[in-house]
């Protein structure tokens, strides 16, 4: 019963697996409308644009494309926006809580952190669209930066990537703070009994030798803000642009996908087809992040 139980993940992510295949190769055998030759994986991977919506029929509007950087650009940037506000929350937050703050205090601020972990997506993304943006866009107009960074759209990745960041923290603040805990306390005394500061205990000795659990948090927490779909959909808009500006609207692969899961495409068309392919682009996208999260684990793991 156990054996059945544990392989019930592993069968349904075959079956996951098996299904993105079949369909991302029916997607490669289609030949789209206005085209003669089906789309290869080379213009899939390589090309900068995605109209696959676009049909042709006197070849005077757009031409359908199928290039899927601009989603991967935008999926790109709102994770690193959020990686980055995540990474320097989370761990500040793991070493309050594991190293200075007192048993009462940590008793109230733990169960309170992890509160935002339990908030619906769909709130994250409405928070960010309604309160955030428009104080972003005040301060971006205050000070005239739109000469330098163009226009401050209402759908930008910038407000997305910053609650995202609020959303997963979170997960990188408790998984670094156990792994904080975990580190036994003769290290820190060692360090103490040298002279260091509690600030250097915590960042010289604790954090290292707290490494891959840190690392391992930052992964998963990274791997969630790249399959986060709500807050992109509703806060960074649905254009496929690709940029390397914040304040401009993009489209991430999540947000394309309930896009055409909303059932504006036929079944079995090209454009139905794609979902398919977004997706085990996306799949594989986050089984690399896991094997470099897994192999840099390995690598600076430490055994007390």
């Amino acid at each position: 019963m156990l054996r059945f139980v544990a392989l019930i993940s592993v069968v349904a992510t075959l079956a996951i697996l098996f299904i993105l295949l079949r369909e991302s190769a029916q997607f490669f055998l289609i030949v789209p409308e206005a085209r003669n030759v089906p789309v290869s994986i080379i213009e899939f991977l390589t090309g900068t644009n995605w109209t696959p919506m676009f049909k042709c029929s006197t070849c005077t509007p757009p031409m359908p494309g199928f290039g899927v950087l601009p989603l991967v650009g935008g999926t790109i940037l709102v994770s690193v926006i959020a990686g980055l506000v995540s990474f320097i929350l989370g761990i500040g937050s793991a070493v309050f809580l594991a190293e200075y703050a007192p048993e009462k205090i940590r008793r109230i601020l733990k169960p309170a952190l992890e509160i935002l972990a339990g908030i619906p997506t769909v709130v994250y993304g409405y928070f960010a669209l309604t309160f955030l943006t428009p104080i972003l866009r005040y301060i971006y107009n205050y000070f005239e930066l739109e000469s330098v960074f163009g226009f401050f759209g209402v759908f930008n990745a910038l407000s997305a990537g910053l609650v995202m960041g609020l959303m997963i923290m979170p997960m990188v603040a408790t998984l670094s703070e156990d792994a904080m805990l975990s580190v036994p306390r003769s290290l820190r005394d060692a360090a103490y009994a040298l002279g260091s500061t509690r600030f250097e205990v915590a960042t010289k000795v604790v954090i290292p030798a707290a490494l891959s659990g840190i690392v391992a948090s930052f992964v998963l927490a990274i791997s969630r803000a790249v399959g986060e779909t709500m807050i992109v959909t509703l806060a960074a808009g649905m254009t496929p642009n690709l940029t390397f500006n914040p304040v401009e609207s993009i489209q991430a692969m999540t947000g394309y996908i309930v896009s055409i899961a909303l059932g504006e495409a036929p079944h079995g068309s090209v454009e139905y087809q794609t979902l398919f392919a977004v997706g085990l682009l996306l799949f594989i996208i986050t089984l690399m992040m896991n094997l470099i999260g897994r192999w840099v684990i390995n690598r600076y793991r430490q055994e007390y």
